[in-house]
């Protein structure tokens, strides 16, 4: 123990903390953006489902999640640590401040899933499907890359998780929508998709703004050190990359949207900047700044091409566009990881070697999860229903599932 101790660092401790409470202030970010972006009658529901999922998964995490994750274990999977958390070993910070950090990113895979679920999901299943991916999809995917698993050997880089957190979050998502099944009324007759705009988008707006601010514990934090000074040039690089790709994701749907639709929409617009985020975080400490952007311009078309196409073509109904953000980009950000790298990198002399990594590891990892998570989301819905009867639907998810109303006039 006195060796363990000696090794931690006191400015790194602070700093990894920190970053860990930015993310988690990144629960509220997604929660306003779900509401703002869902109906009124449903605001209650998805409230309580970001709560749901960042207590689950602060328990399950600890309980079984990070030694499964961060355990020797062999190249697929960790080891059972039971309520341990102290097998970490010597580091520059004490073993619970990385317990709490891995937590915080746990939850957030497990957060992006109740959007594309939202607005006809029972709750007591959406509890199931939480346990699930914070005890055994996230945890054993994670291990892959962050806990010595066969992706990190191959030389896989994900800096702060647009596969391991992001992908897997949205196609776990994908995977939801399309065995629930559209809302009702989203589709007509003829099969024309029908606009079920959100109750509020001056929350869905702020919960970007709040998600914006929590990146920057999200990425830079990923660091795992603030003292001496090639860490602090690593977090302010990170920090500008950041901020650039969401930026230029930003801007780069309002032009296309008003280019295409006649009008910017802000809701788009607002997941542009997400689509950048998700894009960069791969990659955030390997690209430049130049690169950051080009990674956010990328992002931010092929979201909006991602939820024409799901919506339309495959009849897809996320109500938020979560599989559009964190699947399609964290996918295509870790692939272009692979493009803009300034060391191995398509781009800059690296070949074809480090791009098909970064591929294999997107594509390998997203699979993994949708495959999972599809298994047991169709296993829950024959024995017991994961869809609320029509009638909840159509007046609700508050009164019905909780009793009570985010309005009461």
């Amino acid at each position: 123990m006195e060796t363990a101790i000696s090794t931690i660092n006191s400015l790194d401790t602070v700093w990894v903390l920190l970053a860990a409470m930015l993310v988690f202030w990144m629960q509220p970010g997604f929660a306003l953006v779900e509401a703002g972006f869902t109906r009124s009658k449903n605001t209650a529901n998805i409230l309580m489902k970001n709560f749901v999922d960042f207590m689950v998964g602060s328990i399950l995490f600890w309980f079984i999640g990070f030694g499964i994750m961060h355990g020797t274990g062999n190249g697929f999977i960790g080891e059972i640590h039971l309520f341990d958390w102290s097998f970490i070993g010597d580091s520059n910070i004490p073993a619970e401040c990385t317990l709490f950090f891995q937590t915080v990113f746990c939850a957030t895979a497990a957060t992006i899933v109740s959007g594309g679920m939202a607005e006809r999901t029972k709750f007591g299943m959406y509890i199931v499907i939480s346990v699930i991916i914070s005890m055994f999809i996230y945890p054993i995917e994670g291990h892959w890359t962050w806990g010595g698993g066969w992706l990190s050997s191959l030389g896989f880089h994900d800096f702060a998780g647009s596969t391991v957190v992001h992908a897997v979050g949205g196609v776990i998502a994908l995977a939801g929508a399309m065995i629930l099944g559209p809302r009702r009324g989203k589709y007509n007759k003829s099969g024309k998709s029908v606009a079920i705009p959100g109750h509020n988008l001056t929350f869905g707006a702020l919960g970007v703004f709040i998600l914006w601010l929590g990146w920057f514990g999200f990425n830079p934090g990923s660091q795992l050190a603030a003292d001496g000074a090639d860490n602090a040039v690593a977090i302010s690089h990170v920090i500008c990359t950041t901020n650039m790709a969401a930026a230029v994701g930003g801007l780069s749907v309002l032009f296309l949207t008003w280019i295409v639709y006649g009008k910017p929409s802000l809701s788009l617009v607002c997941n542009g900047v997400l689509a950048g985020l998700v894009g960069i975080t791969a990659g955030c400490d390997m690209v430049s700044i130049g690169g950051s952007a080009m990674i956010g311009l990328l992002c931010g078309c092929a979201m909006v091409g991602a939820v024409a196409l799901i919506d339309k073509v495959f009849k897809i109904d996320d109500p938020v566009g979560a599989v559009s953000v964190h699947g399609v980009c964290g996918i295509l950000g870790t692939i272009l990881t692979g493009v803009f790298a300034t060391d191995g990198g398509l781009l800059y002399g690296g070949g074809f070697r480090f791009l098909g990594i970064e591929t294999l590891g997107a594509l390998v990892t997203a699979a993994w999860a949708f495959v999972l998570g599809f298994a047991c989301l169709k296993i829950l819905d024959k024995i017991w229903g994961i869809r609320v009867e029509p009638r909840v639907e159509e007046e609700g998810l508050d009164v019905y599932e909780h009793g009570e109303s985010a309005y009461n006039n």
